[in-house]
């Protein structure tokens, strides 16, 4: 999936120019969904938790049931290097993966010594607060008994991808999504807080949805700076009683919300600081 247009690939020892192809026919990855990834950003000439990200990559592969081909000091390195090779003030997406290539005899199942891995940067726009919308969404996250909830796996993102297109076809951005419990989870491509009589809410981590490192990031920032943030179950009521939303995630990564449903929102007082504490904590690392 290409979303930008200069685009730099790492696969097998070196640098390609584009959407280098990296996976085969026959790998396992291509037809039974064996692969994972992560995804970093780079803006203003700087890359936040950079050795997080390559950190969970290497989880990420493990829970699949992969041998991991490097360990997170390479992923880390290489992705710093392939930043040199672009603009320095270029806004970039960052996006390991690793992927199974073959099967065991049952078929099914990888063998855990064949993974492959790369890396993709694309350059990618950082995108401006201001017409952010939310809707609910009718299809619900699994449990960790029923899906591999603890990695970041792109199996998953089948689910993720119908939640987006659905909010998309009714005008809005993105939408929340439940657990089968009933309780908010995230949207289809981020956390999500919420702020009521100026404490700050979120979904409490469940297994049924996966708990970012920016949203791990925007909570102690708001902590230390005096704001209360509490992680619970949440409802749709709860959110519809809100005063405000924001999200986090790796593409925008703190983004108020502008209109929820049929309601507008006024400007985005705690949304807002979330934003600025988290590019004070970016461009200052």
């Amino acid at each position: 999936m290409a979303v930008g247009k200069d685009i730099l690939t790492w696969y097998e020892g070196q640098w390609h120019r584009g959407n280098a192809p990296i996976i085969g026919a026959a790998d396992h990855a291509a037809w039974l969904g064996s692969q994972v990834f992560d995804g970093a950003r780079q803006f203003e000439g700087v890359r936040p938790d950079l050795d997080l990200h390559s950190a969970r990559i290497i989880r990420s592969a493990q829970a699949m049931g992969m041998v991991p081909p490097v360990d997170a000091q390479t992923v880390q390195g290489l992705m710093e290097e392939g930043c040199a090779m672009l603009p320095a003030d270029a806004a970039l997406y960052l996006r390991p993966m690793m992927w199974a290539r073959e099967s065991t005899p049952g078929i099914i199942d990888i063998d855990p010594d064949s993974t492959g891995f790369a890396i993709c940067i694309e350059t990618l726009p950082m995108p401006e607060p201001g017409t952010f919308s939310l809707t609910v969404s009718p299809y619900c996250r699994p449990r960790p008994d029923m899906a591999l909830t603890e990695a970041k796996a792109a199996s998953l993102y089948a689910n993720n991808g119908r939640i987006m297109a659905d909010a998309r076809a009714r005008g809005f951005s993105n939408a929340l999504s439940l657990d089968i419990e009933g309780h908010v989870a995230e949207t289809a491509s981020t956390n999500v807080f919420m702020v009521r009589d100026g404490v700050v809410f979120t979904p409490v981590p469940n297994g049924m949805f996966l708990a970012g490192l920016t949203r791990a990031r925007v909570i102690a920032l708001l902590r230390a700076d005096g704001v209360d943030v509490i992680e619970t179950s949440l409802t749709l009521a709860d959110f519809d009683s809100a005063d405000e939303i924001f999200v986090t995630g790796n593409i925008a990564k703190v983004m108020p919300v502008a209109r929820y449903q049929d309601r507008q929102f006024g400007p985005p007082r705690l949304g807002a600081r979330a934003r600025e504490l988290y590019w004070d904590f970016a461009l200052s690392a």
